[in-house]
């Protein structure tokens, strides 16, 4: 038996987020960011829309790009000082991830983080509060999804939490808040988009259900992520729906890892945070190579070739046309090819090299490694990282 969860409503199209005026309830809380749903009137606009709906509404701000450990700790506890019966969380994916997470403390106090860590090990939720998601980027599709990424920098580790009971009640994809990213994040996003999609399509747990979603997730992103990086409003409208369809698809097939390494490199090293999308993005040619290797895999990367029109006599010409038009995204994107080049070499080679062992037993223990259709050894991790540093073809 598999199980298939998405929000019980999703609202989309430009305008959706008045949605908020029809929920129902006395308290809602706001999660954010930085400040640019702030500085774009969105904010503004969401706090009248639950008054409007006769709620006390307080707002909790300043939630970080990967998000900590003690920023959702802290959240929790406003939460339970203020006593929400909505928690709503609007921006990129850090404070909807991170809203999830403090969704958890907020109706279990006593529940430790290390208790979370663990996939689907989460405690029944909505026994205080419901939960409403409003994506402000077009990449990790956490409006629809069981996952949340937070990050505990003590230890330089990202956690993937994964449960189906964090899977929001609403989803509110207005398009209208992706029209203000800047040209960078569209790109990073975008591509996070690309690995969900390609991921849940190669995943051992996809089926009848994640594949028609992913399929039409990368033939759309294949379509419009570069127009949308060049300013094309209609294509930046396309490309909000798009994610949101990946994530639909790999929050029920699960990922690979790409997001293995992705997690386990993010915050790893003392230079700097790879930006997650970015870090798929550069992974993501080399993942398909090696998985290619199983049969059923390399199948369905020639498949996904096909559907988006590149061309191939067979299976390993097909697969190569797949990696090599997503690198041909990647530069027109400008994404680097490999972590040496990420943001101008902030990554140092020693302390990458003295990690290396110690990295990718993370990675093969991540939540995302047990869904990929080829697993790891040890050596193979070590060898795909070294690639993916110095952009190295390796004969898998």
């Amino acid at each position: 038996m598999a199980r298939f969860t998405l929000p019980r409503d999703l609202y989309h199209g430009k305008g959706s987020l008045e949605e908020l005026k029809n929920l129902k309830g006395e308290r809602a809380i706001i999660v954010v960011g930085g400040g640019s749903m702030k500085k774009f009137g969105f904010l503004d606009r969401a706090v009248e829309y639950l008054k409007d709906a006769g709620m006390e509404v307080k707002v909790f701000e300043g939630v970080e790009p990967d998000p900590s450990v003690e920023t959702v700790m802290k959240g929790a506890q406003v939460m339970r000082e203020f006593n929400p019966d909505w928690i709503v969380s609007m921006g990129g994916g850090s404070p909807i991830d991170a809203a999830k997470a403090m969704w958890a403390f907020y109706e279990y106090p006593d529940t430790t983080f290390e208790q979370l860590i663990t996939p689907f090990s989460f405690p029944s939720l909505r026994t205080k509060a419901k939960f409403c998601a409003i994506p402000s980027t077009s990449g990790t599709a956490t409006e629809v999804t069981a996952f949340s990424v937070i990050t505990d920098y003590s230890k330089g580790i990202k956690y993937p939490l994964a449960d189906f009971n964090i899977t929001p009640d609403v989803a509110i994809v207005d398009p209208e808040l992706a029209e203000t990213m800047p040209k960078k994040l569209t790109a990073h996003t975008g591509m996070d988009a690309m690995t969900h999609a390609i991921e849940a399509y190669v995943s051992t747990l996809h089926c009848d259900y994640t594949d028609p979603l992913a399929l039409h997730a990368i033939k759309m992103i294949h379509t419009y992520l570069k127009k949308s990086f060049d300013g094309d409003m209609e294509a930046r409208d396309k490309m909000h729906n798009a994610q949101c369809l990946a994530g639909m698809a790999f929050s029920n097939a699960l990922l690979g890892i790409v997001h293995s390494m992705a997690h386990k490199t993010g915050a790893a090293y003392s230079g700097g945070h790879i930006v997650h999308g970015c870090a798929n993005a550069m992974y993501l040619p080399k993942v398909i190579k090696y998985n290619s290797k199983n049969s059923e895999a390399a199948e369905r990367y020639a498949y996904i070739a096909k559907f988006i029109g590149l061309e191939g006599n067979t299976v390993d010409e097909l697969v190569d046309a797949l990696i090599n038009e997503l690198k041909s995204m990647n530069k027109a994107l400008e994404i680097p090819s490999c972590i040496k080049e990420y943001e101008g070499g902030i990554i140092d080679e020693a302390e990458f090299n003295s990690k290396l062992k110690d990295v990718a037993a993370l990675a093969i223990s991540d939540a995302c490694t047990g869904s990929n259709p080829r697993q790891p050894s040890q050596e193979e991790m070590e060898k795909l990282l070294t690639a993916c540093f110095y952009d190295k073809e390796i004969d898998f």
